[in-house]
């Protein structure tokens, strides 16, 4: 059973309205004051689990690091096909979740445009280390595979990825994602490079 919002702990509740809001709105947009009504908490309460908003920052990407994963994963395992179908459909269902009124984009990226001149801030490791382990689990699920130049094809396809998200949001056309999919393919089918 589910608990409802109003039952979880005050720092479940600050967090996922923290979610819902940085997402939504972007991190320098949203106050404190803001995140603390939207969980229905005092600001004192929130202070008392996140020292700044810059650890709730930190707080709120750390969050997202394992699910979004998680779901790449998913949707990689789950897709019919040799490997290279099974890297495009990761871009064939991020896509997908672009055609909803309320995507934003990568909150990582996200994130880091709106810190771009605090290269030191905690929710920027937390952002680059996510990337990293995106690229690191495509570089195992190639190598696995015996594919040639295992790394560099990761990188590549992180280079797709995140150039697709960037293109998604200025030009608000999911099938940009679409096209980052084929491409990707591709690039596995050729063996990359």
């Amino acid at each position: 059973m589910r608990m409802s919002p109003a039952n979880l702990p005050a720092k479940d509740r600050i967090l996922n309205a923290a979610n819902r809001l940085f997402y939504s709105e972007g991190i320098r947009a949203v106050s404190v004051d803001t995140i603390a009504a939207k969980a229905g908490l005092t600001k004192k309460t929130l202070y008392y689990h996140f020292k700044s908003k810059d650890d709730l920052i930190e707080a709120y990407l750390a969050s997202r690091d394992q699910p979004n994963l998680a779901l790449f994963r998913k949707w990689f395992d789950e897709a019919d096909g040799q490997l290279a179908d099974k890297v495009e459909a990761i871009f064939l269902n991020l896509a997908q979740s672009a055609r909803h009124p309320r995507w934003k984009g990568c909150g990582f990226l996200r994130t880091a445009a709106e810190l771009a001149n605090m290269p030191g801030h905690p929710a920027m490791k937390v952002g680059a280390a996510h990337k990293k382990k995106f690229e690191a689990w495509l570089c195992d699920v190639f190598e696995d595979r015996n594919t040639d130049n295992p790394h560099e094809l990761a990188r590549h396809v992180v280079l797709l990825m995140d150039g697709a998200f960037s293109t998604v949001l200025v030009h608000r056309d999911p099938e940009y994602l679409v096209s980052a999919g084929r491409a990707a393919r591709t690039m596995v089918v050729n063996g990359a490079l």
